[in-house]
């Protein structure tokens, strides 16, 4: 159905008649102008006086349909579709992924070949956000700093496009944990306490937060908010050798700068849990393990799509206004053309 968001703008329909009614005729007490060739001019009206009077209506026509057009874009026509019942059953969850400049380690392993982590965690992570139908999605962003990319939404196709969009580095390189965590509290404090998880995803150690991780896993616990941590990042990474040949090949761990002991006490202080995520793999079982989470009761939602239609009778009004004015030019053009012709006889 229709439904105008500000119907009272109809009211303005007749303003042109009630402007004409009130407002008093032009004075004829102006300067005389003497026009040459004035019976010239005379004649050709009177020539043009039968087809004149068609013309003029039409004109008013064309000019009433604009002015009718443009009354109803003002009020704002909205297309209210069919009502769709949202799931009632979900979670309120937050993932929080970080960004800094170690996201950009090459050591995931997809078959033969490897993956930065962070493109790692946008293919399964889109994966998991797909699935997660029924549940209020968000996503906080962090490096340096955090910030909340996607407030708690169903719409989990934009927190999904979101997700594929993060560039390294956006937030800064350095990695603020505590904050990330704080930042999720904060947004999640406001729902209902059976429901509220954050999924905490980082390669590092708190480097650049006001607030330890600790503090802010306390402040989560005491308001009922469950922390799943996520390490990524392998174990082992090889390096080649001079110009690419065994000879000075070695062994190293990409992930030594990765806190494992404070992910664990954050997931242990508010009753979640910590995973390792070595390659995409692991990552896409975690994931799995998360989809096993049990969902709680939610007041149901109705959502009715709405579209503005407003556009419509602009653009009427656009064609005809230029229609009106491509008319009036070819008209005064055709008499311009007899005026020379006029003056030209002699």
């Amino acid at each position: 159905m229709i439904e105008w968001v500000w119907p009272l703008m109809l009211l303005l329909l007749p303003l042109p008649l009630v402007v004409r009614r009130l407002l008093p005729p032009s004075g004829g007490d102006e300067a005389a102008l003497r026009a040459p060739f004035f019976a010239d001019w005379q004649a050709l009206t009177a020539e043009q006086g039968n087809t004149m009077g068609g013309s003029d209506r039409l004109s008013l026509v064309g000019l009433w349909l604009v002015w009718l057009c443009l009354v109803l874009a003002a009020a704002r026509p909205m297309w209210i579709g069919e009502p769709i019942e949202l799931p009632n059953s979900g979670r309120d969850l937050m993932l929080a992924v970080d960004i800094s400049g170690s996201m950009r380690i090459e050591d995931m392993k997809v078959g033969n070949a490897v993956a930065r982590r962070i493109d790692a965690v946008k293919q399964v992570g889109a994966d998991f956000i797909e699935r997660r139908t029924g549940d209020r999605l968000g996503l906080i962003l962090f490096g340096s700093n955090a910030y909340v990319q996607s407030p708690l939404s169903f719409d989990t196709g934009t927190v999904k496009r979101f997700l594929l969009e993060a560039q390294i580095g956006f937030a800064g390189q350095e990695t603020a944990i505590g904050d990330a965590v704080g930042l999720s509290v904060k947004r999640l404090r406001e729902r209902p306490a059976d429901s509220r998880v954050l999924v905490l995803l980082t390669d590092g150690q708190d480097t650049a937060s006001t607030i330890t991780p600790q503090d802010a896993a306390r402040l989560a616990r005491d308001l009922d908010i469950k922390i799943y941590t996520i390490g990524i990042g392998a174990d082992e990474l090889t390096l080649p050798g001079i110009f690419g040949s065994s000879f000075g090949r070695r062994q190293v761990n990409p992930s030594a700068e990765l806190d494992e002991a404070s992910l664990k006490e954050i997931a242990q202080l508010t009753g979640g849990r910590y995973f390792r995520a070595r390659d995409p793999a692991e990552l896409a079982n975690i994931y799995a393990v998360l989809d096993e989470l049990e969902p709680v009761e939610q007041e149901a939602a109705v959502y009715r799509p709405r579209q503005s239609l407003g556009y419509l009778p602009l653009g009427v009004a656009i064609i005809l206004s230029f229609l009106l004015a491509l008319r009036h030019a070819a008209r005064a053009g055709g008499w311009l053309g007899r005026e020379r012709a006029v003056g030209a006889q002699p």
